[in-house]
């Protein structure tokens, strides 16, 4: 279902190449990719990506899988295949394996990205005075944070307006585009605004995964320091909605293909006790599968 649905999504955007690997009758690993020119990318539509692979697939077989897909692209004169890794906090087992045939491949580490995270079984005190003193003040200030199945008050009142002034673009998904994945999967997008006498003044989208809670777009109006709004919100999101996730993601800082960090968006993040973990990007040539040849012994 969900692989349908994103490359039905996708269509209009990316050429897609997207693969299947069989073992026999039986589906072994997933790759939704896109075909640009001469390279194959795993897919630019995702934030992760790489090979999706079943539950109880054997190291042989991934290693298998990863050398059938490098020699087919070759074969269609696909110069390189770029990955990128989805990061273990979102692995559902232990699962380095595409780690292992990247390094035997020769590939190459063209970016990485830092997402700040917080394990739940971990979670630093917050000594931040600036959290601190705006929690107290949204205490004082009436505010309430409410769930809602429709997008529009925080696309159009908080979101857009803020991205168009501060870096003169517009959300990733367009309003009909999140709205429409929502109805594809209710459960795991959901949309979190913190209102101030019935109107909206900050938001969170959180998309859910089995073990994490991704905030996918923050928002708040201009008032956001004199309320504690997002103080607010990420206070109930962590302590309350997804205080069951083993990790909630506040997703990236990184700017210009990962070399340069936000430092102050990056500070924020820390100031509710997120750590840093790597989110890595490589180019792999695909005349390089010859050289798993003979890896098992």
């Amino acid at each position: 279902m969900f692989y349908r649905d994103f490359v039905e999504h996708h269509q209009d955007r990316f050429e897609d190449y997207s693969l299947l690997v069989f073992k026999d009758k039986t589906l072994i690993t997933v790759v939704p990719a896109n075909k640009v020119e001469h390279t194959v990318y795993s897919h630019q539509g995702l934030t992760y990506g790489g090979l999706v692979l079943s539950d109880d697939i054997a190291f042989s077989d991934v290693l298998k899988s990863y050398q059938s897909i490098l020699k087919f692209l070759n074969s269609k004169n696909i110069v390189t295949f770029e990955i990128k890794l989805l990061p273990k906090i979102y692995h559902t087992l232990p699962s380095d394996e595409i780690d292992y045939v990247l390094f035997k491949t020769e590939a190459t580490l063209i970016r990485s990205d830092i997402t700040s995270v917080i394990d739940a079984k971990y979670k630093l005190e917050i000594q931040s005075s600036n959290r601190k003193r705006g929690l107290k003040k949204a205490k004082t200030q009436n505010l309430v944070v409410t769930e809602v199945s429709n997008f529009q008050d925080f696309w159009d009142d908080i979101l857009t307006p803020n991205l168009r002034a501060t870096h003169q673009v517009s959300p990733v998904h367009s309003l009909e585009e999140i709205t429409q994945l929502k109805t594809r999967f209710p459960n795991n997008i959901r949309q979190f605004n913190v209102y101030k006498d019935d109107k909206i003044v900050a938001g969170a989208t959180v998309f859910e995964t089995r073990h994490v809670a991704h905030v996918q777009y923050i928002s708040a109006n201009n008032e956001r320091q004199e309320l504690g709004s997002l103080d607010l919100l990420f206070d109930v999101l962590i302590k309350d909605i997804f205080k069951t996730k083993k990790y909630f993601d506040f997703g990236i800082s990184n700017e210009n293909q990962g070399q340069n960090i936000n430092e102050g968006l990056l500070s924020w993040k820390e100031s509710f006790g997120a750590r840093s973990i790597i989110h890595q990007c490589y180019n792999v040539e695909t005349k390089n599968f010859v050289k798993l040849k003979d890896t098992m012994l």
